[in-house]
């Protein structure tokens, strides 16, 4: 699978392709809206986030409570998000039901997603787990206004980012899982293993940078099972939507509809990281 700049758009491989393509560093898809209209949405996120943060305040919302769910809320929307990456277009291309669909070539199908899933759990053990070993190493004394300050200029700052206001650093490693694996393993393991590499997150190019957040959140907390947790929700949003392959929907219908919602996915991925990090800014000053 590569990627068209220009176009805006994920454009699929011929079958025969087998070798894994790198793609270009943190593609914007924000071009095609006007700058009025991306400048509108980001002060709205901005206005619905300070908004927010200050009715919860008001209510008498803790503060930490409130914000723990925004962050959950924010982490699972994000796996959602990573669909639209060019490994989330080939994981539902490539890890499908074999042949026509019924019954019984979904219940054939059904261990490749129990393997897919458990992939993801590797991946959140592993990667959670050195994170939340290094960050209880550096970070164990930090306060956590000190945590929560540094993560939502960080969030706003990645918001502007998907509205093409501002250039963050996107560090990633630009290649996806390998196509020709389903060449050499049977479906289960193709599963376990694209799962695992997803579920790494660092691995393979992950388009929404909510990544990072998360990544924070996970190093910051200086907590191994905190940190493996905040992997796992992020993981879980990763690997629900191929579960739309227990559906009788079309391979083509389910890239036409990615392709079709790419830009409002990347505007979703903006005004989220705005609008909870302007409200989490808020709730910490009222």
């Amino acid at each position: 699978m590569s990627i068209e700049a220009d176009a805006g758009s994920f454009r699929q491989p011929s079958q025969n392709t087998e070798q894994a393509t790198c793609v270009p560093d943190a593609v914007s898809f924000s071009e095609t809206t006007s700058s009025k209209g991306r400048l509108a949405l980001m002060l709205s996120a901005i206005i619905v986030g300070v908004s927010g943060g200050a009715l919860m305040s008001a209510q008498g919302a803790m503060t930490a409570s409130a914000m723990t769910w925004l962050f959950i809320i924010l982490t699972f929307v994000g796996g959602l998000l990573s669909t639209w990456s060019p490994c989330g277009y080939s994981s539902l291309s490539l890890l499908r039901p074999a042949g026509k669909y019924s019954l019984k070539s979904v219940t054939r199908w059904t261990p490749t997603f129990i393997t897919h899933a458990i992939g993801y759990a590797f991946g959140a053990l592993i990667l959670g787990g050195g994170l939340g070993l290094v960050g209880a190493f550096m970070f164990e004394q930090l306060a956590f206004s000190h945590m929560v300050i540094g993560l939502a200029l960080l969030a706003m700052g990645y918001g502007a980012h998907q509205f093409g206001f501002l250039k963050m650093p996107y560090p990633q490693r630009r290649a996806q899982v390998p196509h020709d694996a389903r060449l050499r393993f049977r479906s289960s393991t193709i599963g376990l293993l694209y799962g695992y590499a997803l579920g790494m997150n660092y691995l393979t190019y992950v388009q929404t940078p909510i990544l990072y957040i998360v990544t924070g959140a996970a190093l910051l907390s200086a907590d191994v099972t905190t940190a493996i947790t905040i992997i796992a929700i992020f993981n879980i949003g990763r690997c629900l939507p191929v579960a739309v392959n227990f559906l009788p929907i079309t391979n083509q219908s389910v890239q036409a509809w990615l392709a079709k919602w790419q830009e409002r996915a990347v505007e979703l991925d903006g005004f989220l990281l705005l609008s909870i990090g302007a409200a989490a800014l808020t709730m910490l000053t009222l």
